[in-house]
């Protein structure tokens, strides 16, 4: 690429990069059932460190430097909330969330690609199944004349398989994915004039971005609450959202992204209206990220992470955790938070208790070969 090309691109960026930011897209599936359940993917591994914030821990401080958080919403004596999550602590202090913490799927690598696809497949290994735990999902319930509805260009692993699907893409800019951006940004490192260049477009972005993001977030909210809510509409989606591979400049970013999700979130309980009381919303990551902060004021990929659960159908108000400890000799692998609680569960039993399914059967259907804890129940209200 010449520098006078590589200059008109940078000019380009500098404009368009704001738009290139997706926003999260919607999988819709319909059931005969007047429960709706609400899954919420956190695409590039969301730091639950930083979003249920153990402030208690005395390992806490030593290994987070820079991304200490001085003043979290504190939700007990151990746990405190992200201070960009006011939506989620209102739920919370009304009971319709809870938050479970240091918890993972059955996955143990640090691979995107592959930790997704163990979350969405619910298997054990990577590419074991062909088809999602949330499309078993609704084969196991009532059927109805629709079929599901997928605002994607392509239907995301979790709801492929038997259950017909159809999907639509609206006209949009492809995503520019933050690992792309810091590969592009190496090009110039050498070239003092293309690197300002370059700096002020990704700071153009990251600051045009922020308001975008959760104006996004919350218009793709009141979408999916539009279609949940109608009397003859599909009653489970699925939301994806990304952004969360925060391995450089993590306190602002995560800010930012937690702030689009409490934002969604909100829109989804305001437009639901009367209906909230029988939704559940799941958000979930495929894993974690590195306890102790990096060089570069961020963490790398991890293991076990958070998980939040909302809607007027949570048996809320608490936080569910068999907290590890962030000590030397507690942490996984000497670097992450330990696991102590399967994910694969936790969707099991949320999904049974939600439609009132068998959790037994729920669990073998959705992951086979997964089994049940005894800590993780009465998730939602009966």
């Amino acid at each position: 690429m010449t520098n006078m090309k590589r200059r008109q691109f940078l000019t380009l960026a500098g404009a368009g990069l704001g738009s290139m930011l997706i926003a999260p897209r919607i999988v819709f599936a319909n059931v005969e059932t007047d429960r709706r359940f609400v899954f919420i993917i956190q695409r590039g591994a969301a730091d639950g460190l930083d979003t249920i914030i153990p402030y208690a821990d005395p390992g806490y401080r030593a290994l987070r430097g820079s991304l200490v958080i001085d003043d979290p919403i504190k939700l007990d004596g151990t746990f405190g909330l992200h201070p960009s999550l006011t939506g989620l602590r209102k739920l919370h202090q009304d009971k319709q969330a809870l938050f479970v913490h240091a918890v993972a799927s059955p996955y143990r690598e640090r691979s995107h690609f592959d930790g997704q696809n163990v979350l969405e497949s619910g298997g054990t290994l990577p590419y074991e199944r062909k088809d999602g735990w949330l499309n078993r999902l609704v084969g196991m319930l009532p059927k109805s004349r629709g079929e599901a509805i997928a605002f994607a260009p392509t239907i995301p692993l979790a709801l492929r398989g038997q259950a017909d699907v159809t999907s639509y893409a609206p006209s949009a800019l492809p995503e520019a994915p933050d690992d792309l951006m810091m590969r592009v940004g190496k090009l110039y490192d050498a070239d003092e004039q293309l690197h300002a260049l370059w700096s002020s477009a990704i700071e153009t972005r990251a600051l045009g971005a922020v308001n975008a993001q959760r104006k996004d977030a919350a218009s793709v909210g009141r979408t999916a609450a539009g279609f949940l809510s109608k009397a003859d509409g599909p009653r489970v989606a699925m939301i994806q959202t990304s952004g969360w591979d925060t391995h450089s400049g993590q306190q602002g970013r995560l800010a930012n992204q937690l702030r689009a999700l409490d934002a969604l979130i909100d829109a989804l309980h305001v437009g639901l209206g009367d209906i909230w009381k029988d939704t559940t919303v799941l958000v979930a990551t495929e894993f974690g990220r590195t306890a102790a902060v990096n060089g570069t004021g961020g963490t790398d990929h991890g293991t076990a992470s958070a998980a939040m659960i909302a809607g007027g159908a949570v048996n809320g108000g608490r936080v569910l955790a068999d907290w590890p400890g962030l000590s030397t000799g507690a942490l996984y692998q000497g670097r992450d938070l330990a696991p102590t609680l399967d994910l694969d569960a936790l969707i099991a039993v949320t999904a049974a208790e939600t439609f009132g399914l068998d959790p037994e059967e729920t669990m073998r259907t959705l992951f086979a070969g997964g089994r049940f804890d005894a800590a993780i129940s009465d998730i939602v209200r009966k």
